[in-house]
């Protein structure tokens, strides 16, 4: 064999290596999933977005949950025995509030039991996730997050509080429109809480802990332990 013939074999099995080890490791995963739903007897379905680097660049990208997210679960689900218990093993730092809500819909709807699985963390509206769900259940270091919506750059909460120290007569028409989607965006966010939460605890006591996650209460990226989670609502 030539000299050049082994330095292209070189070169392929370095260019094909990734990929295998990749292939590899889903494998290993879908092998572990395979396990865990004969062991609890129920359908897992993941919705993992993690930190991944651009293959060519190597760039950090940093990936959301979105339509393209809502569609896949959503099927998922529907695809799952109506009398099949879900596991929703999650991991993600929000997304689309359009697209969170959905897939909290259907979880909502699933007439099995459906447990949402928090090994890391599940933020903004990966939290909508998890309210919808009947359990949840987090590793002691895991963490949830407010769900206070943004408008544009800015938290929705925020641009509230910012215009109500000025007069009407101070701020800008576009402020004044920023301002009223905020309010609408918050009341929207805070509705929908509420109506997730309402199966499992009294009226009240859901305007509260609504009211808590979506109005601004801690910043947007506030750590909610599962120690703050059971002393400010019931992790069920």
């Amino acid at each position: 064999m030539a000299v050049s013939d082994v330095i292209w074999l070189v070169f392929l099995v370095l260019m094909l290596q990734p990929m295998i080890q990749k292939k590899a490791l889903e494998f290993a995963r879908l092998r572990l999933l395979r396990r865990i739903e004969v062991k609890r007897k129920s359908r897992v379905i993941t919705l993992i977005h993690r930190q991944v680097s651009m293959a060519l660049f190597g760039i950090p990208v940093m990936r959301f949950i979105d339509i393209n997210d809502s569609e896949e679960v959503i099927r998922a689900i529907h695809l799952t025995a109506k009398d099949t218990p879900i596991d929703l093993i999650v991991h993600a730092p929000g997304g689309l509030a359009l697209a969170a809500l959905q897939i909290a819909h259907a979880i909502r709807a699933h007439p099995a039991k459906v447990t949402v699985h928090v090994p890391h963390y599940a933020m903004s509206g990966a939290t909508l996730l998890a309210l919808a769900a009947d359990e949840i259940i987090m590793d002691d270091h895991a963490v949830l997050g407010p769900v206070d919506p943004q408008v544009g750059a800015y938290p929705a909460a925020s641009v509230l509080a910012a215009v109500a120290r000025k007069s009407v007569n101070e701020l800008e028409d576009q402020t004044l429109i920023l301002a009223d989607l905020a309010e609408k965006a918050i009341a929207q966010v805070k509705g929908a809480v509420k109506t997730l939460l309402a199966d499992y605890m009294p009226e009240a006591e859901a305007e509260h802990i609504a009211a808590m996650l979506s109005t601004g209460t801690w910043t947007h990226d506030h750590p909610l332990t599962p120690e703050v989670a059971r002393l400010r609502w019931a992790c069920r």
